[in-house]
């Protein structure tokens, strides 16, 4: 599904990563993730997919906001172990949205 965004600017959250092997939890605390996130203010949706490469992209309002998310201790608690377990490599890049267009048959 397409984030419905507002109009710009506001920032995008880009996750990329490479997954282990290892399944164990994985798909319950990227569930309880999404939920959490959803909760946090200044958050505007996110898109994600993985066919071997995983990419999920969330949107902000601030970068304060991603600061608080970023900080936030369950997330921390996730981010702990995806680095010790679930991803053998990743990368996060912010960017500020300057514009957007589409189409939405």
């Amino acid at each position: 599904m397409i984030a419905q965004t507002p109009s710009p600017p506001y920032y995008a959250v880009i996750f990329t990563n490479l997954r282990s092997e290892i399944e164990e939890g994985y798909e319950e605390m990227a569930l309880e993730m999404v939920l959490l996130a959803k909760l946090q203010p200044g958050y505007l949706g996110h898109e994600s997919v993985r066919e071997g490469l995983g990419i999920t992209i969330s949107y902000w309002e601030s970068l304060a906001d991603i600061h608080k998310w970023k900080s936030h201790a369950d997330h921390m608690l996730a981010q702990k172990y995806g680095q010790e377990k679930w991803y053998t490599s990743y990368k996060t890049r912010i960017a500020r949205v300057e514009r957007d267009y589409g189409m939405n048959l």
